[in-house]
């Protein structure tokens, strides 16, 4: 998901890491509060003092989300459940999960871990920041310490929107796992509701933007089109995985691919293979013997009048563990593996003979028919939540 994230520290096991779109949420963050917030509320104080404070705020901030998420983090470990990292990005932060929670009492518990951290967190900077007033008027360390009182509570409640996969999402998706037994069924209800609320989210940015109020707008229709696209996303990753968990390679494949001999010439592999049976990816087979393929990506390498006197056998790429699997492969496996390495289609092969070929087509294919016949039918044992 955040290919270009670098990470910072580890902290309890959990590697942090920055995505460079946090830089524009801070780098706003910052301006903000030294603009407009701080001089308001601290009079007659330098530019550079107003600048140091929001820095510290904005740390103060993202400190709080990496609590948030670390919370998280920390009870989906107990229960079970991978986390393959924290990352801060654009619109906050997020844990990511490795897997699903095996149940909806799972799922329930990690959601609400992180809103309730929110919510000590806005307690311990209130209760603070009352004990610093408490010794004289407002000062810098006292209205540093609201800040994050009210950002964190903030946080904490925007968090528990029924917006799924926001935790409030996942809490309501917890409830309908456990009314259903269905997990698939209950991530489908729960994106569709996150869908309504991100087009609602959308709509009134614009009116705001219509309005006059034009950054306050835009960064409410920003967060309405993550969401949108986070909930659809989820629910097709949560989709093919329910799908394929289940299915291997050799159920999948395409068992008797046509094959080209290496002594063809390419002009004899695209006219009486590749155009007559209309694919792009053919094994190259010899004495039963699996050599390697051929595809569209290796003839564009090689001029159109070269095909004639070029032969199958200069241009081939050879098997090797990249570009072959075994029929015994988890289909879900094989569509991660897909995903990381961008290559869409592969040989299936057990020493040297070719048992079939597979595309990310194959697998496509699969999931739409599925979803025309009812992909609601992938049932998960009927939880209970606390």
């Amino acid at each position: 998901m955040f290919s270009n994230s670098v990470k910072l520290f580890k902290l309890m096991g959990f590697d942090i890491k920055v995505d460079p779109s946090w830089f524009l949420i801070a780098t706003l963050i910052v301006w903000t509060l030294s603009t407009g917030y701080f001089p308001q509320l601290l009079e007659d104080e330098s530019q550079f003092t107003y600048l140091l404070l929001s820095v510290v705020a904005m740390i103060g901030f993202f400190g709080s989300l990496i609590l948030h998420e670390l919370a998280h983090s920390v009870v989906a470990r107990q229960h079970g459940v991978e986390i393959k990292g924290i990352t801060l990005f654009v619109f906050g932060g997020v844990a990511e999960l490795g897997s699903e929670p095996k149940t909806a009492r799972s799922e329930f518990l990690i959601a609400v871990a992180g809103p309730a951290m929110s919510f000590v967190l806005s307690a311990l900077n209130w209760s603070a920041a009352v004990m610093t007033q408490a010794f004289g008027p407002a000062t810098a360390l006292t209205i540093v310490l609201s800040y994050l009182a009210i950002i964190n509570l903030v946080l904490g409640i925007f968090n528990l929107l029924p917006a799924f996969p926001l935790d409030g999402g996942r809490v309501y998706r917890a409830f309908l796992w456990s009314r259903t037994g269905n997990f698939l069924e209950a991530t489908r209800r729960a994106s569709n509701l996150a869908s309504r609320i991100a087009f609602v989210l959308i709509g009134l940015g614009l009116l705001l933007v219509f309005t006059g109020q034009g950054l306050g707008g835009l960064w409410q229709v920003f967060i309405g089109i993550f969401l949108l696209t986070a909930a659809k996303s989820t629910y097709t990753q949560t989709l093919i995985t329910s799908a394929l968990k289940n299915k291997t390679v050799g159920s999948m494949m395409t068992e008797t691919p046509h094959t080209i001999t290496p002594d063809k010439s390419l002009s004899e592999l695209v006219n009486l293979t590749m155009l007559r049976h209309r694919v792009g990816f053919v094994p190259v087979v010899e004495d039963d013997v699996l050599l390697g393929y051929v595809d569209n990506e290796v003839l564009n390498r090689i001029d159109r009048e070269n095909w004639s006197n070029t032969q199958v056998d200069d241009v081939f790429v050879a098997i090797n563990d990249e570009n072959t699997v075994s029929a015994t492969l988890s289909a879900h496996e094989l569509f991660e593996q897909m995903s990381k390495q961008g290559r869409r289609k592969f040989l299936v092969a057990t020493d040297h003979h070719l048992e079939g070929v597979i595309t990310l087509s194959d697998l496509m294919g699969y999931l739409a028919v599925l979803q025309q016949v009812g992909p609601t039918r992938f049932q998960t044992p009927s939880t209970s939540l606390p």
